[in-house]
């Protein structure tokens, strides 16, 4: 886990913890411009509880590194034109005047300010911030060895779950295989029911023309008794 010199003294640690601006707000409230987006050099100085003079020198000595991160002068045209800008926003708060720049304005972002939290050595805020930062980093490292653990355990667990199936493989197949031979037996007794139903239909028509031919006989039977009575009787 990095120390608070070594965020101090790294800029590559630094740069890595530069996505946190969220921290700010949780150590102290941030009171950016009316565009939201800017802070001046003297609400820096505030939120820090520093001189803007201690600001400024930082800023001085790290201005490349804290371009990179948002930080902007303005002068001339832009100046006036961010001027202007913000006077109207601010007249839309209700706030009568706006403090002005004379030749130029420094502004930072969220972001800048963040990087002068773990550059500025004398500011029990930026301690704050970074002992913030830290901590969080060291909550996630934990969170990411138990999550690597349970990871590892369940690894474990599929590789016992990989030679059961190579196990349970063959019984699957032979399963497989006597499903199929039920198969066809089952096809052939339907082929078998098939065949008697049509015998029993033949059967049946069978009887049906056998049932024609007994009633014919009966009847001629009948005529044959009824002639012989009456032979008789003459």
């Amino acid at each position: 886990m990095p120390t608070e010199i070594a965020l101090l003294e790294s800029r590559a640690l630094r740069g890595e913890q530069m996505g946190r601006v969220d921290v700010l707000d949780k150590v102290k409230i941030l009171v950016m411009l009316p565009d939201g987006i800017h802070v001046r050099t003297e609400d820096v100085a505030r939120y820090f509880e520093v001189s803007t003079g201690a600001v400024r020198r930082l800023t001085d000595r790290h201005q490349k590194e804290l371009t990179e991160n948002g930080l902007r002068v303005l002068r001339g045209a832009e100046l006036r034109s961010f001027h202007s800008d913000m006077v109207s926003l601010w007249a839309g708060e209700g706030v009568e005047s706006y403090p002005q720049a004379a030749t130029q304005l420094r502004l930072y972002t969220r972001r800048t300010v963040l990087n002068i939290a773990m550059l500025l050595r004398d500011s029990d805020i930026a301690r704050c911030v970074r002992t913030y930062l830290l901590d969080a980093e060291e909550s996630l490292r934990t969170q990411y060895a138990s999550l690597d653990h349970r990871v590892t355990r369940i690894e474990s667990c599929l590789t016992g779950v990989g030679s059961a199936l190579q196990e349970l493989g063959p019984v699957l197949v032979r399963m497989s295989e006597r499903l199929d031979s039920l198969d066809r037996k089952v096809e052939m007794t339907h082929q078998v029911v098939g065949a008697m139903s049509l015998r029993l239909t033949d059967v049946q028509q069978d009887v049906g023309r056998l049932d024609g031919r007994m009633d014919a006989f009966a009847g001629q039977l009948k005529d044959l008794r009824r002639r012989n009575g009456q032979r008789g009787q003459r």
